[in-house]
């Protein structure tokens, strides 16, 4: 029975590279077929984010699509780490879309 060796990030950086569209933190989960949480996936972006730039010398980067506030369309754009508000700053909705993710090749 063969082993996968790859860690949890090398996986999620796989599946970033080779989606169509950029994926939730919950496609993510769902296309790894891992039991983590959504935070965990968030706190890996982050670190994906660096050792992608670095290890490909600024040709691949990390893109996320920022939130978005689906009763007013406010758009989160000043994140400094991925993940999903709790709620919007206009309008206090609670009502808000994931950040979505891919790896652009430069």
């Amino acid at each position: 029975m063969p082993q996968d060796f790859t860690t949890i990030r090398e996986r999620i950086i796989e599946v970033l590279k080779t989606t169509s569209e950029p994926l939730t933190a919950e496609d993510i989960i769902r296309v790894l077929g891992v039991n983590i949480s959504v935070r965990d996936v968030y706190e890996h972006l982050t670190h994906i984010a660096k050792s992608v730039w670095s290890r490909s010398q600024g040709r691949e980067v990390l893109l996320m699509e920022p939130p978005i506030c689906k009763k007013c369309g406010y758009v989160f754009k000043d994140l400094d780490k991925p993940k999903k508000p709790s709620r919007c700053p206009r309008c206090k909705s609670e009502w808000i879309s994931p950040p979505r993710f891919i790896i652009s090749h430069e």
